[in-house]
């Protein structure tokens, strides 16, 4: 309870974070239509566990480190935006379906991948993220004090991982509903040329 003001402004600041547009809501997206619903629920779960490692640096002091160090926060920068380019370019590689298979579109997913991959796709999308990065550096060198115990901010830092992955998995099952997977796969190669003109976007605006 001596720590409950703190944690709630976490929670609001926290829930605006996650909410709002940005590579982890373009890839939870693009997977849920592309792969489906199992698919999508593992690279949830990989943004999710991605923001462990973003608690991990920040309680061990990293952020700290980070802040002092531009050369070092440009370079996070510059691997982050290639990362968003690369999955950019692939995603704009997508070419129209043959004629001949426009009438099985309807109940047809792509090949799933592995679901090994569409968690790695999910952690690197949120770990390699400077936004993310920026968020907690915020949250630990403004709003969470000093004197805050180390077992109280792992516990923040668990709930926002929780938080954040049952929200993606929230959008997960309502993305890859079959109603709406049919309305994108109908339109599949414009909606990934869509969704890799926006994931090129974000990586110029990353580094810029």
């Amino acid at each position: 309870m001596d720590y409950l003001d703190e944690f709630l402004l976490i929670v609001i600041a926290h829930f605006f974070a996650v909410a709002s547009p940005g590579p982890d809501f373009a890839v939870v997206l693009k997977q849920s239509v592309q792969q489906g619903r199992r698919n999508a629920l593992w690279t949830s779960a990989g943004v999710g566990a991605a923001i462990l490692l973003h608690i991990a640096y920040c309680v061990l002091g990293v952020a700290l480190i980070l802040t002092q160090s531009p050369s070092l926060f440009m370079a996070l920068k510059y691997v982050a935006g290639a990362y968003l380019a690369y999955l950019g370019v692939q995603a704009l590689k997508a070419a129209k379906p043959p004629a001949s298979a426009e009438d099985e579109v309807e109940n047809k997913i792509v090949q799933e991948e592995p679901v090994w991959l569409a968690f790695r796709r999910g952690f690197l999308t949120n770990a390699l993220n400077p936004k993310a990065t920026l968020f907690f550096m915020s949250l630990f060198t403004l709003v969470i004090s000093p004197t805050t115990p180390t077992s109280v901010q792992v516990g923040y830092g668990v709930y926002m991982a929780l938080a954040t992955w049952a929200w993606f998995s929230m959008l997960s099952m309502v993305l890859s509903k079959a109603s709406v997977r049919e309305f994108f796969q109908q339109r599949g190669y414009w909606f990934d040329r869509g969704i890799g003109v926006i994931l090129i976007a974000l990586a110029i605006r990353v580094v810029i």
